[in-house]
């Protein structure tokens, strides 16, 4: 294990880079694309910040292609705090992330429901 700095934030965090698998950003769902600009480690909120303003530019798209998206990552059941929900006045608020990965309606008219409008 190696002790660094948040590239973003500075905040310490330990990464595992002998063994991802074991390392606690393999806890989040793979959904940022890897490119020129990812160079080092993010701590977990960094990382959802990155994750979450990604997945906005996403939410920009046509419904069909946000789903075809989210669709590989629906067998991941874990719930993860400010990605597929938020707590407001102590109730768990599901994301829009969270209603594209179930893909579909509940017709219960959802705070953040992607399909209102669909």
């Amino acid at each position: 294990m190696t002790i660094l700095a948040c590239s973003q934030c500075q905040t310490t965090l330990t990464c595992n880079v002998d063994n991802i698998n074991a390392c606690w950003c393999n806890e989040l769902p793979a959904i940022l694309p890897l490119d020129s600009t990812t160079t080092s480690c993010l701590c977990k909120a960094c990382t959802l910040v990155k994750i979450n303003q990604f997945l906005t530019t996403l939410y920009n798209q046509p419904l069909k292609e946000q789903l075809a998206f989210a669709k590989h990552f629906q067998s991941n059941a874990n719930l993860i705090e400010n990605l597929d929900y938020e707590m407001q006045n102590s109730y768990m608020v599901f994301t829009r992330w969270f209603f594209l990965k179930r893909g579909k309606c509940c017709k219960n008219n959802c705070k953040n429901c992607p399909y209102k409008n669909a």
